[in-house]
């Protein structure tokens, strides 16, 4: 069996609705959600709403029409418990600097954004299924609950150069700003707005 090291990164891609990148040492914003909170008859409305848009804006249309709705709070939000939301950002800070550079995250009460860059002999997939395998693990211990925690899909975006990685930074960053969460993000205790000190 190839070990990670070997493993031929399958650049874009596509697995259900999400289209995604997988590149060796190559910095991408990653977004995956609580599994109930998006309906699937809300995403099949969304897609029917940017059937029509042009291909280099349909993707960025559905996008937009998805953040909206997960920063409206839909679902139970079981990440608005501090201690839920403390094994997510856990999470990723265990294997930062060996995985993978940490840049940026934040954990919302029923999504996540992360900003990384994968090191090298690591797979992006394989970082998150990670991620999602163990926090699911013990957030459903600790919820009592049992069954899928997280949609088995995220969403990708690999960063182009220096300006849009600042403004993903910056996105993330003011994600619960714009949920009406906090008036300034490094109010956000679950953020590395709040950790960095940087609004």
């Amino acid at each position: 069996m190839a070990g990670s090291s070997d493993i031929v990164p399958r650049g874009w891609h596509q697995r259900g609705y999400l289209p995604h990148f997988d590149g060796r040492l190559v910095t991408q914003s990653i977004t995956y959600r609580l599994a109930d909170s998006l309906p699937s008859k809300v995403i099949a409305r969304y897609q029917d709403e940017v059937r029509d848009e042009p291909d280099d804006r349909r993707q960025r249309a559905l996008r937009e029409r998805i953040e909206t709705f997960l920063d409206a709070g839909h679902g139970a939000c079981l990440l608005r418990d501090e201690r839920a939301a403390g094994i997510v950002e856990d999470a990723w800070r265990h294997f930062a600097g060996e995985r993978y550079v940490l840049h940026s995250w934040v954990v919302m009460p029923n999504h996540v954004h992360v900003l990384c860059s994968p090191l090298p002999g690591q797979s992006m997939p394989d970082i998150i299924r990670g991620w999602k395998a163990f926090t699911a693990r013990r957030i459903n211990a600790l919820s009592g609950r049992t069954g899928q925690l997280w949609l088995e899909d995220y969403w990708d975006r690999y960063i182009r150069d220096g300006d849009h990685f600042r403004r993903v930074v910056d996105y993330i960053h003011a994600n619960p700003v714009k949920a009406g969460l906090v008036k300034e993000a490094t109010a956000w205790r679950w953020s590395s707005a709040a950790r960095n000190g940087d609004g």
